[in-house]
């Protein structure tokens, strides 16, 4: 047999972590009601705001061009 090969030993590996830790750990994440990616201090400002931003101005931008199509502003001659 190669020594590589994965030994048939009838007890199965220990875990990596104790399972009460990781249960622990599980519990604790999920009763915070935040998202996980809204964790830190600022991250509401990019991950909220600046997508907010975005969309605003370019809605308001699409509505200004729709507009001046319909009424035929600034078309050049």
């Amino acid at each position: 047999m190669s020594p590589l090969a994965p030994s048939s030993s009838p007890e199965p590996e220990p875990p990596f972590r104790p399972r009460e830790r990781i249960l622990e750990k599980q519990r604790y994440f999920q009763s915070v009601h935040k998202p996980t990616y809204l964790k830190g201090r600022y991250d509401m400002v990019t991950s909220v705001a600046v997508p907010l931003a975005l969309a605003i101005s370019s809605m308001y931008l699409v509505g200004r061009g729709v507009y001046n199509m319909s009424h035929g502003i600034g078309k050049k001659e």
